[in-house]
Formats: C-alpha cells, sequence, structure tokens
C-alpha cells in the first residue's frame, strides 16, 4: 500500500517535516511519500492561495492515481478537499476533517491550536462543517507576549491555556507544519495532542484495508 499525501503549498521546509511525520507513523507496514504543490504559493493563508494551490493539487491526484492506494491532503484548512475527493476513486482525507473527528472520540472537548488569530475564523467554520462544533472548546494561538520563547514554548502556552481554562481534553495541532511537536507537547500537557498528518494517513490506510472510499451517490460526482 502507498499513501501520497499533498502538500498543498510549494515549501520544501514543510514537505519535508509531513513526510517525516507520516513515515514515523507507517514504518515499514505501508509506504507513504509527501509532495508539494507545483505553481502554488509558499504558505495556504487565504482563499486566494487556496485557488492558486488547486490547478497543481488535480494535477498531482492525476498524475499519481494509478500509482497510490489513497490520498492525504495536508493543510489544517482542508483546501480543496470536496474537489480532490470528487475527481478520484481512491480514498481521500483531509487532516483537518481527520484530526477534528479523532479528537471527538477520545475526549469530551478538543481545542485547536493555530499560528496566528487569522486563522481562528477557519478552524471554527471548519469544525461547523463537520459538524463537530459543539465539541470545539477553543481556538487557540500563542499570545503576543510568548514572542520571545522558543515556539514549542509559545505552542505550549496556548495550549496549557486550552486545557485549563477551556476544559480542554484534547488538542489538535492547527498547522501540517507542527507536525513534529505532537509528541513532546502531550507528554508535558498530560492529555493528547494530534498531530493531523498522523490522523489523516491512519485514516486513509484504514479506508484503503477496507476497500472504501469517497461515496458517489449524491454530493460527489462520479468521474
Amino acid at each position: 500500500m502507498k499513501i501520497l499525501i499533498i502538500n498543498p503549498n510549494s515549501d520544501p521546509g514543510m514537505t519535508a517535516t509531513i513526510e517525516q511525520a507520516a513515515r514515523g507513523y507507517a514504518g515499514d507496514d505501508f509506504s507513504v511519500a509527501c509532495l508539494p504543490t507545483p505553481g502554488a504559493p509558499v504558505f495556504i493563508d487565504s482563499y486566494g492561495d487556496e485557488m492558486l494551490a488547486a490547478p497543481g493539487m488535480a494535477e498531482l491526484v492525476r498524475s499519481h492515481e494509478n500509482q497510490v492506494d489513497g490520498f492525504v491532503v495536508a493543510c489544517m484548512d482542508d483546501p480543496n478537499l470536496d474537489a480532490i475527493k470528487e475527481m478520484t476513486a481512491r480514498p481521500v482525507v483531509g487532516i483537518a476533517e481527520a484530526a477534528m473527528k479523532v479528537a471527538s472520540m477520545i475526549g469530551h472537548r478538543f481545542s485547536i491550536i493555530g499560528t496566528s488569530r487569522a486563522g481562528v475564523a477557519n478552524h471554527e467554520l471548519l469544525a461547523r462543517k463537520y459538524h463537530l462544533q459543539d465539541a470545539l472548546a477553543s481556538v487557540r494561538y500563542p499570545p503576543d507576549s510568548a514572542a520571545t520563547l522558543e515556539d514549542e514554548e509559545q505552542f505550549l502556552l496556548a495550549a496549557q491555556r486550552a486545557v485549563d481554562e477551556d476544559l480542554a481534553e484534547v488538542i489538535v495541532l492547527g498547522c501540517a507544519g507542527l507536525a513534529d511537536m505532537a509528541r513532546r507537547l502531550a507528554i508535558r500537557l498530560g492529555v493528547p495532542v494530534l498531530d493531523g498528518v498522523v490522523c489523516g494517513v491512519m485514516l486513509a490506510a484504514g479506508m484503503v484495508r477496507a476497500g472504501i472510499a469517497t461515496s458517489k451517490a449524491g454530493r460527489y460526482k462520479p468521474r
């Protein structure tokens, strides 16, 4: 089995971080690879960025569909996810949807820890789209007062406040580029910390093994 992870942006550093996290989960059980999106911005930060990424993401699916068993879209905005689900017969998983749904299964409420205030609305809207708004305790990000701290310490501070003040029982990391922090933060916080990349690969691999994929009976149209 081979899972292709699509990094919707074109940043090679983030692509490497995503692939490393995925390989850490897959081990020797199956193959994973992550590719950046040709022609995409270096960061997906707006609806305009999502539009710019769409052609390259579609091309990655078309050119690899006969070579892989499933796809993961590795951005916590789940950009162009519905279009990708519709265009392929392979299982497709977005990491935001995967992480939120897994979080709702292992705790009463979860908080998303994003990178900045700009992403709060999108995370809240996605939780509502996935019918998880009642399970979302909060969306937090490192405060300006923590700017002098190391990156991981900033996210730890935001996550600790989510646990202490918002009563979050699970933390979801709000960016694929934070994947390497999940295990260390979980140990320090004492609650599960979910990396969307691992959640996405986990669900995609499970779908492949079960022989299931996106229904094309209504919302998504067959090719």
